[in-house]
C-alpha cells in the first residue's frame, strides 16, 4: 500500500511492468475471440486486455503493468475503483438496478440533480436532466434550446466535437473516422472559426477580437436572431485540447445573451476538476445558460446530463425529455460517490499540482530538444494538457512523429491518447488521483520517446 501527498491510498502497486513480447498470450487469445464477434469498426489504441486497474496503474490480463495518462478517455478521475464508488455501486445494486426515474422515481436521481445545481457556476435558479452519455447530453441541450428559443440555427466551431450521434457528428468537425460516409446529417448547423492562438494567421489577435471575427460571420451568415444556440467546448478535446485567448468565451458569451441566444458549454470531457476547476468556464467567469457533462461525473459509470437555467429546461412539456436509462439508480450512486472523493481529496487542487510537475518537465524537454524541437506547443489547464507536434523548424503538422510517439511509449509501459484535427496532438490526461512519482515516471517516457523519434 502507498500513499500520494494527497493521503490517497491505493489497492495496487503503483509500477510500471511490461515484459519485452507484450501483448501476452491471453491478451492474443482475446484479440481473436474478438474478431470474431466485435465489429470491425470498433478500434482501440492499445492491444492488450485490461485485467485490473487502481490509481494510475492498469494491469493486462498477462500481469503487464502501464502507467494510464488517459483515464478512459477523462473518465476515471477519481481512479478506475475508487473505494467510494465501489462500494456506492455495491450498495446501490444490492437494493435494485432500475426501474426507469419516468415510471417509479427514486432519491438518487434527486440527489445528483441537487449536487450538479449546487457545483454548476451560477447562483441562478436551475433545473437537471440525466441521460446515459455526452452524445445524449449535447442532443438534448439543443432540443432545449431550440424549444425555448422557437429558433431553429445551431452554431458550433471549427476543431470541434460533440459526439457520433446524428445532430452531434454535424457538430463535429472532423471527417474521419467520425462522420465520413454518415450522412446526411442533421440541418441547420453552421461552423464559425475557433480561437486556436498556436495556428492563428495574426499570433496578436486577442480572445475578444477572435470572438469578434464569429459573431461577425454569424450575423452575416445567419442573423443573430435566428440562432437557438452556440455550443462550444471551453476547452477542445478532440480537436487538439485548444484553449481560446482569454476573451474569447466571454465575449461570446455576452453577445450571445444580447441576442437571447442559449449559451451551451460542452464541459463533457474538461469538468469535475480536470481543468483544476469544478469546469473549465470558471477559470474566465463564464456562467453558460446549459451546461452538458458526462465522462468523469461518475467514476466510470455511464451517466451524463444537462443542467441550465430553470425557465429554459423548465419550458420543455411533461415527457419532452427523458430516457429508459437516463439517471439509472446505480450510476447515481456512483457519481456521488465520485462528487464526495472530489471534494475530499481537493482533486482540484490535484489537477493544478498535475500540471505544474508536468508543465515544468515539458518545458525542460522543449530545452533538452533545443534547435531540434518537434515541440510546437504546450498548452492546457490543470490535468488536461496537450503537446502539439511539428516538422522541427515550422508549424506543419507532424502526424507520423505523434503516432510514433505513442507507440514508443507503449513499448515501455506509458499509455497516452492522441488527439487534433491534424493527428498531431499528444493529450495527457492522468487520473487526478495518480501519485507524483508514478506521474513523472510515465512524463521521463514521453520525453525519452520525443527525443529518440525527433
Amino acid at each position: 500500500m502507498t500513499t500520494t501527498a494527497n493521503e490517497i491510498t491505493y489497492r495496487l502497486e503503483q509500477k510500471r511492468r511490461v515484459q519485452a513480447d507484450f501483448p501476452g498470450p491471453k491478451s492474443l487469445a482475446l484479440a481473436e475471440r474478438r474478431k470474431a464477434v466485435v465489429a470491425a469498426g470498433v478500434a482501440s489504441g492499445v492491444p492488450v486486455y485490461v485485467a485490473d486497474a487502481d490509481g494510475g496503474i492498469i494491469h493486462d490480463v498477462d500481469g503487464n503493468s502501464f502507467i494510464d495518462l488517459g483515464s478512459g478517455i477523462a473518465v476515471t478521475s477519481v481512479g478506475a475503483s475508487d473505494p467510494a464508488v465501489v462500494g456506492a455501486v455495491k450498495e446501490a445494486v444490492e437494493h435494485f438496478t432500475h426501474t426507469c426515474f419516468m415510471v417509479t422515481p427514486y432519491e438518487g436521481y434527486v440527489a445528483v440533480a441537487e449536487q450538479l445545481n449546487r457545483l454548476t457556476p451560477g447562483s441562478h435558479e436551475k433545473r437537471t436532466v440525466l441521460f446515459n452519455s455526452g452524445a445524449e447530453a449535447v442532443e438534448n441541450a439543443v432540443k432545449v434550446a431550440r424549444l425555448a428559443t422557437g429558433r431553429d440555427a445551431v452554431v458550433a466551431f471549427d476543431h470541434a466535437y460533440h459526439g457520433r450521434t446524428n445532430l452531434t457528428m454535424a457538430l463535429t468537425a472532423k471527417a474521419m473516422p467520425y462522420k465520413t460516409n454518415f450522412g446526411p446529417f442533421a440541418p441547420e448547423v453552421y461552423r464559425m472559426p475557433m480561437s486556436y492562438p498556436f495556428r492563428e494567421e495574426n499570433p496578436a489577435i486577442t480572445g475578444a477580437e477572435a470572438a469578434k471575427r464569429a459573431i461577425t460571420m454569424i450575423e452575416k451568415q445567419i442573423g443573430g436572431e435566428s440562432v437557438a444556440a452556440i455550443i462550444i467546448e471551453p476547452i477542445q478535446g478532440e480537436g487538439g485540447f485548444i484553449v481560446p485567448a482569454d476573451g474569447f468565451l466571454p465575449a461570446l458569451s455576452a453577445w450571445a445573451k444580447e441576442k437571447g441566444i442559449v449559451f451551451i458549454a460542452d464541459e463533457v470531457q474538461s469538468g469535475f476538476c480536470r481543468t483544476g476547476e469544478w469546469f473549465a468556464v470558471n477559470h474566465e467567469g463564464v456562467v453558460p445558460d446549459i451546461i452538458t457533462m458526462a465522462k468523469g461525473i461518475a467514476g466510470g459509470m455511464p451517466l451524463s446530463a444537462i443542467t441550465g437555467r430553470a425557465d429554459l429546461l423548465d419550458a420543455v412539456h411533461p415527457g419532452g425529455l427523458g430516457g429508459t436509462y437516463g439517471g439509472n439508480p446505480v450510476a447515481c450512486a456512483a457519481a456521488i460517490a465520485s462528487i464526495g472523493s472530489m471534494e475530499e481529496h481537493n482533486l482540484n487542487g490535484r489537477a493544478k499540482h498535475i500540471e505544474e510537475l508536468a508543465v515544468g518537465r515539458l518545458r525542460e524537454l522543449v530545452a533538452e530538444l533545443s534547435e531540434r524541437s518537434v515541440i510546437g506547443d504546450i498548452r492546457g489547464r490543470g490535468a488536461m494538457l496537450a503537446i502539439e507536434l511539428v516538422q522541427a523548424g515550422s508549424k506543419e503538422p507532424n502526424p507520423e512523429l505523434t503516432k510514433a510517439v505513442a507507440a514508443a511509449c507503449l513499448k515501455e509501459g506509458v499509455i497516452i491518447l492522441t488527439c487534433g484535427t491534424y493527428g498531431n496532438v499528444i493529450r495527457l490526461l492522468p487520473p487526478l488521483v495518480i501519485s507524483d512519482e508514478l506521474l513523472l515516471d510515465g512524463l521521463e517516457v514521453l520525453s525519452a520517446a520525443i527525443k529518440a523519434n525527433a
